[in-house]
């Protein structure tokens, strides 16, 4: 039983750390094409049905200005329902994709998540390219400046 319980604990660190691995952009942008239908980026990016997307490794929760944000059981916000000051950083990032109702159990989010370690990394590295006006950047130096490798 030990036994099992060590090998569930290394595979789950492995698969947590290939994700973190550096991801893709251009892979991460055709995985992420399963996202449009509620999330937009790049320049001109409007909130759709969730919020958009630019800048959002390393952006504070709940931050878009104008998009309504679920709200938490006693009606708070989920940013501040959910401790006030949590950040999109690469950890984060990378559990959400994985699992979003994980992460915010009352959350609008329909998404089941991402099952491929690598999809996750390579969205995350798509994400990271864009800063908070849409513009392109370097997605590596996002990523490291936010937890990631």
């Amino acid at each position: 039983m030990i036994k099992r319980i060590a090998i569930l604990a290394a595979t789950t660190l492995l698969t947590v750390a290939a994700a973190h691995a550096a991801g893709d952009p251009a892979e991460g942008e055709k995985v992420f094409k399963k996202c449009k239908a509620c999330h937009a980026n790049g320049a001109g990016a409007k909130n759709k049905v969730g919020p958009e997307l630019n800048g959002v490794v390393g952006r504070p929760w709940g931050s878009i200005e104008g998009f309504k944000y679920s709200e938490g059981k006693d009606g708070t916000l989920l940013k501040i329902a959910e401790g006030g000051d949590k950040v999109w950083d690469v950890p984060t990032l990378t559990a959400y994709l994985a699992a979003p109702k994980e992460i915010i159990p009352k959350g609008k989010m329909a998404f089941a998540g991402l099952k491929k370690p690598e999809d996750v990394a390579n969205v995350i590295a798509y994400l990271a390219s864009f800063d908070a006006d849409g513009n392109p950047v370097d997605p590596v130096a996002v990523i490291q400046a936010n937890g990631g490798e």
